[in-house]
C-alpha cells in the first residue's frame, strides 16, 4: 500500500521589512504546529537584504531569547530561488558545491511575512505568476490592507466609523487647518508599515516635525490620526470554510498597563496584558464582531486577517486598522483569541492550509 504524500508547505518569513525579527518568529510558531504526519515544511528564510535561503527546521533558533530577536543571514542555509514558471511550482537550490538542483514540487506557500515586501501584496504577486497556492490575502487586499490611507477609505465606503486623520505624502506637512481639526494629542506613523515601528504619540506641535521624520524613515506617507480616548479592542477573522462567510472570534482587550500606548515593547517583548473575551455589553460585542468581518470583506480579503478597534466609553466602535497576515508569535492576539473561541492554534495553520489549497491563485 502506497504511503499517501504529504502536503509541502513552504513557509516564507524574515525579509525586508522592519518586521524582519517578528516574522521569523511566527514562523517558529507555525513549525511547531505543523502536522508532521500530514504536511511536510520547507522554511525559506529571506535576509533583510533579500536573499532568500533554505533555512533549518528547527524553530528553537527563531524564537525571542533573553530580549534578544532572531534574524536570517546568508549563513543561514543554503541559497534559493522560486521558480516563476506555473508549470513548475519548484524551489531552486543554489548549492556552491553541487551546484544548482531542483528541490520537489511545492504545494502551497504560508507567507507570513509583515510588512513591505511582503504583507503589501509583492510576495503575493509573485506566488500568482508562479501558479502557486498560498496562505492569505490576494495582490489587491494585502496591498489595500498594507496601506493604512486606502484601508479608510474603503472602510468608510461601507459605513465602518474610522477616526479624523490627515494624510501627509512627501514633502508635504500638516496644515493648521488639519491640526484644528485633529487636535491634540495625534499619533503619528507611516502610512505602510506594522508592529508600531516608527510611530510617535505628540501631545505638543512642536514634536511633530521629528515625529513626521521618524515615521518618514519608513514610510514617505504619513499618517496623522487623532488619538480616540478608548478602549483597543482585536478581532480575529478566518475565511468560511468551503466558501462559506467569513467568521469572527472572540474579542481581545489589549491593556497597555505603564505602557503609554500599545508599542513594540509592549506588544513582543513584555508579553502584554490583555483580557480574553474582552469584558463589553453583549450587543458592542457584536458590533465589533460584525464590523470585523465587514471590513475583511470590504478589502476583499482571504484566509485570515486581525482587525483592531476603538471602543469608547460611550461604546462608539472605530476601526484602527486590519493586518492581512497578523502575528502568530505565542504572545500575539491572532492565534489566542481563536485559542478562546475553541480553534487551537495547530487547527487554525491547517484550517489556513485548506483553504489556500481550496481557493487556489487567479481570480476566485
Amino acid at each position: 500500500m502506497t504511503t499517501p504524500r504529504k502536503t509541502r508547505v513552504a513557509i516564507v518569513f524574515g525579509g525586508r521589512s522592519t518586521e524582519h525579527a517578528i516574522s521569523c518568529v511566527s514562523a517558529g510558531s507555525i513549525l511547531r504546529a505543523l502536522d508532521p504526519d500530514q504536511y511536510e515544511a520547507v522554511p525559506v528564510g529571506i535576509t533583510r537584504d533579500g536573499a532568500w535561503v533554505l533555512a533549518g527546521t528547527d524553530p528553537a533558533k527563531l524564537a525571542i531569547s533573553d530580549r534578544t530577536l532572531p534574524e536570517i543571514t546568508s549563513a543561514s542555509g543554503n541559497a534559493i530561488v522560486l521558480a516563476a514558471d506555473p508549470t513548475a511550482t519548484e524551489l531552486i537550490v543554489r548549492d556552491p558545491v553541487d551546484g544548482v538542483s531542483s528541490l520537489a514540487g511545492v504545494d502551497v506557500v504560508f507567507p507570513v511575512l509583515h510588512g513591505a515586501y511582503g504583507e503589501d501584496g509583492t510576495i503575493q504577486g509573485m506566488l500568482e505568476m508562479a501558479g502557486i497556492p498560498y496562505v492569505g490575502a490576494n495582490v489587491f487586499a494585502s496591498a489595500a490592507a498594507m496601506d493604512k490611507e486606502f484601508t479608510k477609505k474603503l472602510a468608510a465606503v461601507e459605513g465602518i466609523p474610522v477616526g479624523p486623520y490627515a494624510v501627509l505624502r512627501a514633502g508635504v506637512s500638516l496644515s493648521d487647518e488639519d491640526k484644528d481639526r485633529l487636535g491634540l494629542p495625534v499619533f503619528v506613523k507611516p502610512s505602510r508599515a506594522g508592529s508600531s515601528h516608527g510611530i510617535t504619540k505628540v501631545t505638543d506641535w512642536a514634536e511633530l516635525d521629528a515625529a513626521i521624520a521618524t515615521a518618514r524613515q519608513i514610510d514617505p506617507k504619513v499618517l496623522v490620526e487623532a488619538a480616540i480616548v478608548g478602549r483597543e479592542i482585536e478581532c480575529g477573522v478566518l475565511e468560511g470554510e468551503a466558501g462559506g462567510a467569513p467568521e469572527s472570534s472572540l474579542l481581545a482587550e489589549i491593556h497597555v498597563d505603564e505602557h503609554d500606548w500599545y508599542d513594540f515593547e509592549a506588544k513582543y517583548l513584555e508579553g502584554g496584558r490583555y483580557d480574553i473575551p474582552a469584558t463589553l455589553p453583549a450587543e458592542v460585542t457584536r458590533k465589533v464582531q460584525e464590523y470585523a468581518r465587514r471590513t475583511f470583506t470590504a478589502l476583499d480579503c482571504a484566509g485570515l486577517a486581525r482587525v483592531d478597534f476603538f471602543v469608547t466609553a460611550g461604546h462608539e466602535v472605530y476601526l484602527n486598522e486590519i493586518n492581512t497576515m497578523p502575528g502568530m508569535t505565542p504572545t500575539s492576539m491572532f492565534p489566542l483569541m481563536w485559542a478562546a473561541t475553541g480553534l487551537e492554534y495547530p487547527k487554525v495553520v491547517d484550517r489556513l492550509i485548506r483553504t489556500a489549497l481550496r481557493r487556489g491563485t487567479g481570480l476566485h
